[in-house]
């Protein structure tokens, strides 16, 4: 019989150490819906618990996005902040929501420790926030959904060059409208839709639907949009 989980080899940008790290099998990837704001949700087990890996050794904990060379002020930054304190500790194997919350959240440390770009911690933040939402803890989920956001605005102003700046301005305006920010959303999803320099249909699309959804939050809130984000174009 197939197991779901089956193990890696990665190198710990770290220590150097080579160790063993799970990842789920294509064929038990299945998914039962995913959220306009990206998060997918799984009908069995949820490959998203294993996106960190972690350092049994060290720490060290990454996902395969994150920076994959450090320099030594950034290599002694982290043992001072957590190697220094670390005692072996192997996640590997299967791993529950709580493990994987731990891992997302050593990630994230790890990430700001070695100075990460900020479109990395705000997927970080954005997955933990997910997690939460697996476990409907709305109030967790606001806190980490606005963390992202904060950090999804700042690697926009910052690193727009190297990022789908299409599918960026929509994720704002979608974590906007999550967090009630309506006059925000629109102003995000507005932008995507006028922008003539943007060919991205299905974000356009997404947009335009999600600025409708919009409006049906605004009525029921009963909530008042500045005029200049009344309608779109």
């Amino acid at each position: 019989m197939v197991e779901p989980l089956f193990q890696v080899s990665v190198r710990c940008h770290h220590c150097d150490v080579v160790f063993q790290t799970s990842r789920v099998r294509p064929s038990f990837k299945k998914a039962s819906g995913t959220d306009t704001d990206f998060c997918v949700h799984y009908k069995d087990i949820n490959p998203d618990f294993y996106v960190v890996r972690i350092c049994p050794h060290c720490g060290f904990a990454g996902t395969e996005n994150s920076k994959d060379r450090l320099t030594p002020a950034q290599k002694n930054a982290f043992r001072e902040k957590i190697a220094d304190h670390w005692t072996y500790k192997d996640y590997g194997g299967e791993r529950t929501w709580e493990d994987a919350l731990y891992a997302y959240k050593l990630s994230l440390v790890t990430a700001q420790t070695v100075n990460d770009k900020g479109r990395i911690t705000a997927g970080l933040l954005h997955h933990i926030a997910w997690l939460y939402r697996y476990r409907n803890d709305e109030a967790q989920e606001a806190r980490f959904l606005q963390h992202a956001l904060d950090e999804y605005t700042r690697a926009f102003e910052t690193e727009a060059g190297e990022m789908n700046n299409a599918r960026l301005m929509y994720l704002m305006g979608e974590l906007n409208r999550r967090l009630k920010q309506y006059n925000q959303a629109v102003k995000w999803f507005s932008r995507v839709v006028n922008d003539k320099r943007i060919m991205d249909a299905g974000m356009i699309r997404a947009c335009r639907e999600q600025w409708a959804v919009t409006r049906e939050n605004v009525l029921a809130d009963s909530v008042v949009l500045e005029p200049e984000t009344q309608e779109l174009t």
